[in-house]
């Protein structure tokens, strides 16, 4: 009887494997994203991608437009609905420029979820859920906490015109603000930043809040552009998103804040569902809040560490 335990046991356990294995080769995912390759946020949203591809014993293909360009973006969702992934996971910047793309996967029978923006019409489109943040919520939460700290006339700093997203995030700080805010559009370029940051902060001494909408993209460029210009102290940076660097001036007390979205759950977490998804038909029942969290001086310095190796 023993005999026949243990070969009962070994049975399941070569069973076991097989499974895993077969898992492995079974299910194929794919995800599209807006990010651009020199923008570090995203870097930690495929750290979550790639993490949960290994978890979960999944085939991920990660792709991306080199800038932001919503026409390369449409295309690249319909190459993927051509390959007949078990799974598309994709962010939603311009619904009006990807909703037709996003619409062919569904109609085609792909589950989509979609990640990171696109919170407001991820449904209307066929998504099966969303993995992120409310942007508009967000950035009125950012607005009142700023305007707490005094703040009476700011500046909207936006690296991504025409990215409903951060549209959202400029509009959402303006209402939570109360005072006076503009909107500086700008390019990706950190430098670029820097410079009309501080332009607009020589032009305008009425200026003591900026709140900008990527951490290393435009909230480091916007802490030099100040400290620069000798006014740390007199003016209020923050951001959204985190990077090493701008947690570290927070720890310093040269910013206030940042706004964390975790984007790396942004990353993991579709992968997971859509994998569950195509094994055993789970899904979550409704879109997954994965911030905001706001990051002072007291909670800075223990995500530093996590940050430099692309989780926070």
């Amino acid at each position: 009887m023993f005999s026949t335990f243990k070969k009962t046991i070994a049975a399941t356990a070569i069973l076991g494997a097989a499974t895993t294995a077969a898992f492995a080769q079974d299910v194929n995912i794919i995800v599209v994203s807006h990010g651009q390759a020199n923008d570090p946020f995203w870097s930690v949203v495929k750290n979550g991608v790639i993490k949960a591809a290994e978890d979960m014993e999944v085939t991920v293909d990660y792709r991306a437009p080199e800038t932001f360009d919503m026409v390369a973006m449409s295309q690249l969702i319909e190459a993927a609905v051509n390959q007949e992934p078990d799974g598309l996971i994709v962010s939603i910047p311009d619904a009006d420029a990807l909703g037709d793309a996003i619409r062919k996967a569904v109609a085609a029978g792909i589950p989509v979820i979609s990640m990171n923006s696109g919170s407001d019409v991820s449904k209307s489109l066929g998504a099966l859920l969303h993995v992120g943040q409310e942007e508009f919520d967000a950035g009125k939460a950012a607005g009142e906490k700023l305007a707490e700290l005094g703040g009476k006339k700011g500046i909207c700093v936006n690296q991504e015109v025409g990215n409903v997203s951060l549209d959202q995030r400029c509009a959402g700080f303006t209402e939570g603000f109360g005072g006076a805010v503009t909107v500086l559009p700008t390019s990706n370029d950190p430098a670029e930043i820097s410079a009309k940051v501080r332009a607009a902060i020589d032009s305008d001494e009425a200026i003591d809040t900026i709140l900008a909408l990527g951490a290393a993209t435009a909230g480091e460029p916007s802490i030099l552009a100040v400290e620069e210009a000798g006014k740390l102290g007199s003016i209020n940076v923050a951001t959204f998103d985190m990077s090493a660097g701008f947690l570290q001036y927070i720890a310093d007390g040269k910013a206030a804040f940042a706004i964390d979205q975790q984007q790396f759950l942004q990353g993991y977490l579709p992968v997971s569902f859509l994998a569950l998804n195509a094994r055993y038909g789970l899904i979550p029942g409704g879109n997954v809040p994965s911030g905001p969290n706001l990051i002072t001086k007291d909670k800075a310095a223990q995500v530093v560490d996590l940050s430099a190796v692309g989780i926070r």
